[in-house]
């Protein structure tokens, strides 16, 4: 990775052998877990402790590691996030997430690898960047809580797949 005159990293990928230097989208993995507490859907979530969606409410996940597979990745960003032990059972979507500056720039590229996971152990405890993690309910509780874009439609699209399919073991 390159550095800007500032010595931050400026997220640019040097092409093998070409000098070449273009800007490149970051890797990111995402987690549904889902859990049937009382007969009622629960879905994972944590509220983000850092910007840009500091307060937000999502679904655990974060960067992935060079050559790292994205599976591991999701596993292990659950676990640092929430303690949570899953099992990936599906994948659910491929999500772009493009920051742009008021002129159009763009400014940050992410595309985040989501995945379904059936709950396997643990309880739920804020750790990493996250300030909180909890088990909430769907639709009800999840329609009470400012998420970041999209995750609730996501979640929403789960919930409706799970009435007529569920996840096996859920």
């Amino acid at each position: 990775m390159s550095e800007a005159p500032d010595g931050s990293n400026d997220r640019r990928k040097e092409q093998a052998g070409t000098g070449d230097c273009r800007p490149a989208p970051v890797a990111g993995v995402s987690v549904c877990v889902i859990r049937v507490i009382d007969g009622v859907p629960h879905v994972l979530m944590v509220r983000r402790g850092h910007a840009p969606y500091a307060e937000l409410w999502s679904l655990p996940g974060g960067r992935v590691e060079m050559g790292e597979p994205v599976r591991a990745a999701a596993l292990r960003e659950l676990a640092e996030e929430t303690g949570i032990e899953a099992e990936i059972v599906r994948l659910l979507d491929v999500v772009d997430i493009i920051h742009r500056a008021p002129d159009g720039t763009v400014t940050a590229h992410y595309v985040l690898t989501v995945f379904a996971a059936r709950w396997l152990a643990g309880e739920p405890r804020a750790g990493s960047d996250a300030d909180e993690a909890r088990w909430i309910a769907v639709p009800k509780e999840l329609e009470t809580l400012r998420t970041t874009p999209g995750t609730a439609d996501l979640i929403r699209r789960v919930a409706a797949d799970l009435a007529r399919a569920p996840l096996p073991g859920a």
